[in-house]
């Protein structure tokens, strides 16, 4: 057999740079046209059209695209972004991967195409499995894949040697059971999607308010006087937000942007539903925007905080009652100098003194973030700054004020609430142990950067994967392939081909799993699953379409499958949950807080919200039982003289890992992913033109990383910085430059050269 020589990264040949304009409105008419269009030219017109009318729908199935939640009370017509019609309409798609689409294509050439191709290819339809040395995958039966892993897992010398990966698309059921299952192995080996995106926020909140989640809801939006948008792209990453935003400001609220980038949704927005303004100019979404440095948030929050307490508009019987440690935060406040806020923000003084006096002069004031504050060395502090500031005014408790983390997967925060937790706590433990009759092990176990070392190290026989694509969604992508490679079995679930089942360990699996939008059939009828937005509210996904191939099975299913066939019915009955998946949501209502009574609950229309204390009280779940203030002096620089500091970022054409399309809209870039975007300063000091083509070499402690043949983009970015888009750009991120607290890869502070070839 053929030696397989696979690609980790693979540049697209198909790339022809054309540099526009960015726009300046977001949605509108194009929006719902390429919504329509791409569903068409992937799934036809009745699939598009059944997808479309059911999703978000009380009785629908809950969009893959993004955690923003729904209203409460009602749902309308066209309750859902343009991005999340890419979403579902290529899960819609009716192409389709076959045994012999497999037996065509080798590995080594799969390897060598596009993410974006491999995607375009269609739906996953039959079990696969690749022989040790084999250059091709070939059908198995679900029985002997399952045997297959039930194989795998009495091989192991330890259990820890298994890793049992997440996606967090993966509902509440399914991964519930995915780390039950991880537990009766006997390991807390649960890495996450998560721990490369919010894990941050989570450790961050939990440390100083008691809850790793927001503390607003949706209609929050509407009371808010102001919102401040930090280091976050709503007009792709979360484009429903828009419409929050615009309804904030139609009542008199005030919305202010915070990021190195000035993205077209935080300019203007045409909601798809109101026709009428679709032919205006639209709603004016940010009032201003500061163009802070990357990695600068923490500075301007600084400064921010310095006017407030100048100002003196501090809710002092808030503060007493609810906090501990103001002082001390006061004292630093004070010794931080103007000088150092300046330099490190890139705002000037008077900017910022702008800024303060509104956060100060604010009564109902909302802090919205994402990525562009989880992903650096720094970023458990900085988000802990944000709570200072919201603290100082006593925003938690109350409508129209809170802190707003915005999760990008559709249920992350649902997967890490039901028990996707590789540090869980001591009371999960003693209810799962009660409810299942597994003994649970205490050692905590591998997050995504541990688990990628320990597959180097070796120490990782058996890899499994419920969703995702690891192997271009982590940093380092090599060391990652490496890793990856070391691992005797490797088992992706997924709906579509990645790269992450073309760079395997010894031998793989690709197990086909329904799509969320998708019906689910079982012994006692048509399932639902559950999932939770971003703002704690659990509720229905109930998929519409027939599946793609009569050989899937549901992620509940598959989960039930491998454990019945690793353990059989004792302790725990694995087959015998399958059957209804009310009777999933039973066993979890005895284990996890709030979910009394989840079967009745999550049928009401809507849903249900999971208790929050900072939001219902203000409670606060700590140690004093108070909200506790923290002290943390400003970030050091990550480049050095002659160095650049990278940050990456989607396009407008992409979600996660998945390429719809090569034209970044928005941002005036068209026909091209591999690029970096400069200020035209830098490049005039460098003598590059635009167009031209660089090497990009990353530096962190002695390591250098060099990725070639990026063509540069001018655009409107601080000096001193660039920006590229991930996937691509995931090669350049050391897998060691993790964030302090959280281990979180460091994807928004890169310190890089920039060369000619």
């Amino acid at each position: 057999m053929a030696k397989r020589d696979t690609r980790a990264t693979t540049p697209n040949q198909e790339e022809r740079l054309k540099i526009g304009k960015p726009k300046q409105v977001a949605a509108g008419f194009a929006g719902v046209s390429k919504s329509f269009g791409i569903g068409l030219g992937e799934a036809g017109m009745r699939r598009t059209w059944g997808a479309m009318r059911t999703v978000n729908k009380f009785d629908g199935y809950d969009c893959p695209g993004c955690a923003w939640p729904d209203p409460d009370n009602h749902r309308s017509g066209f309750e859902f972004c343009e991005n999340g019609a890419k979403a579902f309409a290529t899960e819609a798609t009716t192409k389709r991967v076959t045994a012999a689409f497999f037996a065509e294509h080798s590995v080594q050439f799969l390897s060598e195409q596009s993410d974006m191709w491999l995607d375009k290819q269609g739906r996953l339809t039959v079990p696969m499995f690749l022989r040790d040395g084999s250059n091709h995958y070939e059908p198995i039966t679900w029985g002997e894949s399952f045997r297959l892993i039930s194989d795998s897992v009495g091989s192991l010398d330890t259990a820890d040697e298994a890793v049992l990966y997440t996606s967090g698309r993966t509902s509440n059921e399914a991964a519930f059971l995915w780390g039950t299952l991880a537990r009766q192995i006997g390991t807390n080996n649960l890495p996450d999607c998560s721990n490369m995106c919010h894990e941050s926020s989570g450790y961050a909140l939990t440390e100083v308010i008691g809850i790793g989640k927001g503390t607003v809801r949706l209609s929050c939006f509407e009371k808010a006087d102001l919102i401040l948008v930090i280091g976050q792209n709503p007009g792709t990453n979360h484009p429903r937000m828009l419409t929050a935003l615009a309804n904030c400001k139609r009542n008199g609220g005030s919305v202010v942007s915070i990021n190195p980038l000035e993205e077209t949704g935080m300019r203007r927005f045409k909601h798809p539903q109101e026709v009428l303004r679709m032919f205006g100019s639209g709603t004016k979404i940010a009032d201003d925007h500061f163009p802070v440095k990357i990695n600068g948030d923490a500075a301007l929050l600084k400064g921010v905080m310095k006017v407030v307490l100048e100002e003196g508009n501090l809710n002092w019987d808030f503060i007493d009652t609810h906090t501990e440690g103001f002082e001390e935060l006061k004292q630093e406040i004070e010794r931080t100098e103007w000088g150092d806020i300046v330099t490190g923000s890139g705002i000037s003084k008077e900017r910022v003194i702008k800024l303060g006096k509104a956060v100060s002069n604010s009564k109902n004031l909302i802090i919205c973030w994402a990525m562009g504050l989880t992903q650096h060395k720094n970023s458990v502090s900085v988000i802990q700054e944000i709570v200072n500031l919201l603290l100082m005014g006593g925003h938690f408790g109350r409508p129209g004020a809170g802190a707003c983390p915005v999760r990008g997967h559709s249920n992350v925060q649902g997967d890490r609430t039901v028990g996707i937790q590789h540090n869980p706590k001591p009371e999960f433990v003693a209810q799962l142990e009660k409810a299942t009759g597994i003994t649970v092990p205490n050692k905590g176990g591998y997050d995504t950067v541990e688990a990628v070392r320990a597959m180097l190290d070796k120490k990782v026989r058996l890899f499994m994967g419920m969703g995702g694509n690891i192997v271009s969604a982590m940093s380092d992508t090599e060391q990652v392939a490496t890793g990856i490679q070391n691992v005797d079995l490797t088992v992706q679930i997924s709906t579509k081909l990645n790269r992450s089942h073309l760079v395997t360990g010894r031998e793989a699996l690709i197990l086909p799993c329904l799509g969320r939008t998708e019906i689910d059939r079982q012994l006692s009828g048509e399932q639902f699953v559950t999932v939770e937005n971003s703002m704690g509210v659990v509720h229905k996904s109930r998929g519409s379409l027939e599946p793609a191939s009569t050989h899937l099975l549901s992620e509940p299913a598959i989960v039930t499958g491998i454990g019945a066939a690793c353990f059989g019915s004792e302790p725990f009955d694995w087959a015998g949950l399958l059957q209804d998946y009310d009777s999933i949501r039973d066993v979890i209502e005895q284990v996890i807080p709030g979910f009394q009574d989840y079967n009745s609950r999550v049928r009401v229309d809507g849903g249900f919200y999971l208790p929050n204390g900072p939001r219902d009280g203000p409670f606060w779940d700590t140690k004093s039982g108070k909200a506790n203030f923290t002290v943390h002096g400003l970030p050091d620089a990550v480049s050095q003289n002659g160095q650049f500091t990278m940050m990456t970022v989607r396009s407008h054409d992409q979600y996660n890992t998945t390429i719809y399309g090569m034209d970044d809209r928005y941002r005036g870039i068209y026909g091209a992913r591999r690029v970096v975007l400069m200020n035209p300063s830098d490049m005039s000091e460098l003598g590059i033109k635009a167009g031209d083509e660089v090497d990009l070499t990353s530096h962190f402690q002695d390591r250098s990383i060099s990725a070639p043949s990026w063509k540069v983009v001018p655009y409107q970015i601080p000096k001193g910085d660039i920006c590229t888009y991930f996937p691509e750009a995931n090669v350049l991120v050391p897998l060691d430059s993790v964030a302090e607290g959280s281990n979180t890869p460091t994807s928004k502070s890169v310190a890089v050269t920039v060369s000619l070839p």
